[in-house]
């Protein structure tokens, strides 16, 4: 049996919109749909998929070092950003997408490039306009590197977001 390859590009909106946000990532885990383009360069995935509760796991290459030698928090913050969304687009009906709106971000440990990492969130709340989630950054041996919130706006698909006037 051949083990799939994972591609990287944009489901069709018209074929993404008739899933329910579980479908969707699930999708994404089994590498039945293309991840979205900055997985491939943040080099992350999906390993756990379940309503309200995600895992990514991924691998923060030296081309994300700081001055400082380590890794850039916005590595860190585009994986808790992305592992924090799933986990509310996993509770989400067809139709429905959402944004972020509030994303913090608590740095604990430095981040070390070419080591494993895995982020779990959880989803805390999700009402009709609006979802929270929280989620954790940890290293191979189980240890604390960060932790973070979210705030989302719950939209339907074919509407768009709202412009700030």
């Amino acid at each position: 049996m051949t083990e799939a390859k994972q591609t990287f590009g944009m489901l069709p909106l018209d074929i993404a919109s008739k899933l329910t946000g579980l479908e969707y990532v699930q999708g994404l885990r089994d590498m039945r749909f293309p991840a979205p383009p900055f997985a491939e360069v943040a080099d992350i995935r999906p390993t756990v998929t379940e309503r309200g509760r995600i895992t990514f796991e991924g691998v923060p290459s030296p081309r994300f070092l700081n001055p400082m030698g380590v890794i850039h928090g916005g590595w860190v913050s585009l994986l808790l950003d992305t592992t924090m969304g799933c986990a509310v687009h996993s509770v989400l009906d067809a139709g429905y997408a959402y944004t972020t709106i509030d994303l913090r971000t608590t740095f604990v440990k430095s981040v070390r490039a070419s080591k494993p990492v895995r982020c779990e969130a959880t989803l805390l709340h999700a009402g009709s306009r609006v979802a929270s989630a929280e989620a954790r950054l940890l290293d191979a041996d189980g240890s604390l590197l960060a932790h973070g919130s979210q705030t989302c706006l719950i939209m339907r698909i074919d509407t768009p977001p709202p412009v700030a006037s």
